[in-house]
């Protein structure tokens, strides 16, 4: 019976509380995975995937910028005048233009406002999930991919009591069963022959 260390990545991509949402999302995206473990001070306390990513971000506000009341046609005020100096600009030309707006120019463009970096003011900490669902080396393959249905999760921590010691993930599992590692087979037991957890966990 295959069990989660003879298929499980001992390689393993970690994340900080502390890191933000924009550099766990470009390590994600460079290194071509969908989730890792978050450990701090050498201990695992979540989980935090591209979903839960996601989520987060979805749910926050939008900043809306206070541009006034809206003027109406007749009010608008040509920008001529900007135009008459000698060697004007095109930037000092639009910015005479935006004199009125009551905001500033650099909130305006994308990048530069407060609003645009809402990736960077967020962390880790707080879109990570802090159950971690984890299974022993010695746990049968088929076992830890029933749990994983079951739970509704796409991976499974591989610890050795508290050490973290490798990571299972569906893909690992679909991996093994397209190379024929797992394999059914038919055993006959003795009626006085108890199975008991160690068929599981080994």
């Amino acid at each position: 019976m295959m069990r989660l260390r003879d298929i499980m990545t001992t390689n393993i991509l970690t994340v900080s509380p502390e890191m933000t949402m924009r550099d766990v999302m470009a390590l994600f995206s460079g290194k071509h995975v969908s989730g890792a473990p978050v450990v701090a001070a050498g201990k695992v306390v979540g989980v935090v995937s591209s979903t839960d990513l996601m989520d987060f971000v979805a749910s926050l506000p939008g900043v809306p910028i206070d541009r006034g009341e809206a003027q109406e046609p007749e009010d608008w005020q040509p920008c001529s005048d900007a135009m008459e100096e000698e060697n004007e600009t095109p930037q000092a030309f639009f910015a005479h233009c935006w004199d009125d707006s009551r905001t500033e120019v650099a909130e305006r463009i994308p990048g530069l406002g407060p609003e645009w970096n809402a990736l960077e003011e967020h962390t880790v900490s707080e879109a990570m999930t802090r159950t971690v669902f984890s299974l022993p080396p010695g746990t049968a393959v088929e076992f830890a991919a029933f749990r994983m249905r079951e739970a509704g999760v796409h991976r499974v921590l591989v610890m050795q009591g508290d050490e973290l010691v490798g990571i299972v993930s569906t893909k690992d599992i679909s991996d093994a069963v397209a190379d024929r590692k797992l394999t059914t087979r038919t055993f006959v037991f003795s009626p006085r022959v108890q199975i008991n957890e160690q068929t599981w966990f080994g």
